[in-house]
């Protein structure tokens, strides 16, 4: 059997199918990015999922794709931790998360773009990804992800930008002390993921002018840095794929526009798309 992961700093969705395809367990555990969390961190949440631990002796194969696999150290991290988890595998391969988010929305050549927790895109050509900039994280990039918007509302609120109804509602639900923001960005664990609750806000609010401006100048943001870098930008479609996407997909396809930009597909959990995948391409499933 085969287990298919796809990972990112808030959760990870894993699914196990037999050879025909059939889906033995779906379930998820919370986030496994290796070039974020500490090597404990990272067993302790496998093994905090019990569904998964049964299927262990199950796993012949493990093809795992995750946020912070795109570069060699965090990569190799992962593989071992995975590697001694499923130790009955006989094949463990951890990629990075564009490869399934890739598989997810096309099988032709596009661009595809994640917006989750972070950000990132790439050019799928049909069969293998190419990136254009690496991948910095939440401090320096991560353009039009939730901890990019996390980071915006609490700026907004601070220096009185955000109107007064939104910034009574907001902290009504956010513990906003100053010392609190500061200990959990700048002293405790996992800060992109702290800075991308916030972001839950904006869709869990009625759509105002505040609120599509602010997505909209993420969006124009990521275009610039994410999308137009890739001379194929203008010849092919542009897919989204990841929460922030899919309930933004009316400002993303306006933000679009003046670029003379084609939207394409937009997936809010690339899980499903790549169990298709799997199906069709790898285990030779006959529909």
């Amino acid at each position: 059997m085969i287990i298919i992961a796809d990972g990112g700093s808030t959760k990870c969705d894993w699914i196990l199918l037999d050879s025909k395809g059939e889906q033995i367990l779906k379930t998820r555990t919370k986030g496994l990015n290796p070039a974020v969390f500490k090597t404990d961190v990272l067993q302790q949440r496998l093994n905090e999922n019990e569904e998964l631990k049964g299927a262990i002796e199950k796993v012949e194969r493990v093809h795992f794709y995750g946020a912070g696999c795109g570069t060699p150290k965090p990569t190799a991290k992962l593989k071992d931790i995975l590697e001694t988890y499923f130790a009955s595998a006989t094949e463990v391969q951890v990629k990075e998360d564009m490869v399934a988010a890739a598989y997810a929305v096309t099988d032709k050549p596009g661009i595809v773009c994640i917006l989750g927790t972070g950000s990132n895109s790439c050019y799928f050509d049909g069969k293998d990804v190419r990136t254009a900039v690496d991948s910095l994280g939440y401090i320096l990039m991560d353009e039009a992800s939730g901890n990019y918007f996390g980071k915006r509302l609490i700026r907004d609120y601070y220096y009185k930008k955000m109107p007064k109804v939104i910034a009574e509602k907001f902290e009504k639900e956010y513990d906003l002390s100053s010392d609190t923001i500061k200990e959990n960005i700048y002293k405790n664990d996992n800060p992109n993921t702290y800075l991308a609750h916030f972001a839950e806000f904006i869709f869990k609010n009625e759509r105002n002018g505040y609120f599509y401006q602010l997505i909209a100048e993420g969006m124009q943001n990521f275009i610039e840095h994410r999308v137009l870098c890739f001379k194929e930008a203008q010849n092919v479609p542009i897919h989204f794929v990841g929460s922030i996407a899919y309930f933004s997909q009316d400002i993303i396809k306006d933000a679009l526009q003046p670029f003379w930009l084609e939207p394409g597909n937009f997936v809010q959990r690339p899980i499903d798309g790549i169990l298709e995948y799997y199906r069709k391409n790898v285990l030779k499933v006959k529909a």
